[in-house]
């Protein structure tokens, strides 16, 4: 019938116009959203969507596959797979009103009928299609947790830096090991002597790293060994 035949999009919507529909979508069904992945049996998912036949659309598959990644990152892992679940079913759901070129509001009982006469080709379809997803899950959560992770590792390594940029870690795990050793113990007199012992423009390098890292704070103290190591060794 002429009735459920979904019309053409005049031009495709820009990204900005998509994820303001997505947000207001989210924000008025987002409880219903969340009650339909946590359902189960196909009957139970069938007459929900009959009851709420708004939820039939994009935005309820992609805040499901948003939710799954969500569930990954705080390791709540069987909970993502049981919202995996539904995720595809939304997905069989779209796919098959564009192959059918209709309303998915129009044909989510197709859907159910095919899947609960267990046409084995399309179980199978959908079991090898739920399987892949939740492995496109996990490597999307991986990948999420890692750049947090970075983004921790490097707002800790600008918190060390010292006055002129440096990391002090950096700058400690690049240094000889001879200057290494009088940092472990703290011990002013055996610097002086190592650096004494150096060539002058090495001896020069690595303490100004040192200086620029906070590693070493110039005082009295460190001026005495700035005037060592400018007389290089003697």
């Amino acid at each position: 019938s002429m009735v459920n035949t979904k019309p053409e999009p005049a031009e495709e919507e820009s990204e900005e116009v998509r994820e303001q529909k997505h947000k207001t979508f989210v924000e008025k069904y987002e409880k219903q959203i969340k009650h339909f992945g946590m359902l189960r049996r196909w009957d139970d998912s069938q007459k929900y969507l009959s009851d709420n036949v708004h939820l039939v659309c994009e935005e309820t598959a992609n805040y499901l596959v948003i939710w799954c990644i969500d569930l990954e990152v705080e390791e709540k892992c069987a909970l993502m797979e049981q919202v995996a679940h539904q995720t595809i079913v939304m997905q069989f759901i779209l796919e098959l009103a564009k192959s059918l070129k209709v309303d998915p509001r129009a044909c989510f009982r197709q859907f159910f009928t095919k899947i609960k006469t267990a046409d084995r080709q399309y179980m199978e379809g959908f079991n090898d299609e739920l399987e892949a997803f939740k492995e496109r899950v996990r490597g999307r959560a991986k990948l999420r947790i890692e750049k947090a992770m970075k983004e921790y590792e490097e707002e800790e390594r600008k918190k060390r830096l010292g006055p002129g940029g440096l990391d002090p870690v950096e700058v400690y795990e690049s240094l000889p090991e001879e200057l290494q050793k009088c940092f472990d113990v703290k011990d002013v007199q055996m610097l002086q002597d190592a650096i004494s012992k150096m060539d002058p423009t090495d001896a020069k390098y690595h303490m100004q790293r040192c200086i620029d890292s906070g590693l070493w704070v110039p005082n009295s103290k460190s001026s005495e060994a700035k005037d060592g190591e400018e007389a290089g060794p003697g």
